[in-house]
């Protein structure tokens, strides 16, 4: 994984934690006469790039969208592939994270996932667990609805009736990886503009930033191209000023 300068200088408005929406790898291969399996291969590849982008800004939160809920709905062929691309990605990418000092977490569903995914999951959590220049998060059979139900859940099995109604604090705490803060910043490609059920709690004031380019061919110029755009923008948070 290459770490090359990026010629935009760390800022303090720089986003603190970025969401992307990784959008497009099917079409970017089938308009190329390619198969889509190809253009995953080729996305996997363009997670090298945002990863090096954010470290080169100090950028110290990414969390990504690579397997919604609804993709099961994919042929199974697809989705067996997307898998064993996210055990390669695990297996070929670990030891140069754990170096780059890069921590990586997953959230989502794990009961649909085989054990063996799994296990390999949590060894790439365990083994980076004290990497602190960049917070690295993988969405997996992730859906945000499915998130807050899931929520929901948990936290009725440990309150009870007499302890009265919960707050969105309360919820909150009961979310996957309620340590992590809000995304100030979504980025999605390949020119679709809406959110598909992704980080719906916590994206609620992100700034949304669209571009037509396919994932495959996101790099570092498009990550600085989106925090110039950012920069830009006042966020008020539903107050006047």
């Amino acid at each position: 994984m290459s770490n090359q300068a990026n010629s935009t200088q760390v800022n303090d408005s720089n986003p603190r934690h970025i969401a992307v929406i990784m959008d497009g790898n099917g079409r970017w291969a089938l308009n190329k006469g390619n198969q889509r399996s190809d253009g995953h291969r080729a996305g996997s590849e363009a997670v090298r790039n945002l990863v090096s982008g954010a470290l080169d800004l100090q950028i110290p939160y990414i969390t990504i969208y690579a397997f919604s809920t609804e993709n099961w709905s994919r042929p199974k062929m697809e989705v067996d592939f997307l898998f064993r691309l996210l055990a390669h990605f695990i297996e070929k990418e670990l030891a140069e994270l754990k170096e780059k000092g890069v921590r990586v977490r997953f959230i989502g569903r794990r009961d649909r996932i085989s054990k063996s995914m799994v296990a390999q999951m949590e060894k790439m959590e365990r083994e980076t667990i004290t990497n602190t220049k960049l917070s690295l998060t993988l969405a997996i059979d992730y859906g945000g609805r499915d998130e807050i139900h899931r929520a929901v859940d948990r936290m009725l099995e440990v309150r009870t009736v007499a302890e009265g109604s919960c707050s969105s604090a309360d919820l909150h705490d009961f979310l996957d990886a309620p340590e992590l803060p809000d995304p100030d910043l979504v980025i999605r490609t390949s020119g679709e503009m809406r959110l598909s059920n992704f980080l719906i709690y916590q994206a609620a004031y992100a700034e949304l930033w669209f571009t037509e380019e396919y994932w495959p061919d996101f790099t570092q110029k498009t990550l600085a191209r989106a925090i110039a755009d950012y920069q830009k923008r006042h966020r008020r948070f539903g107050k006047i000023k």
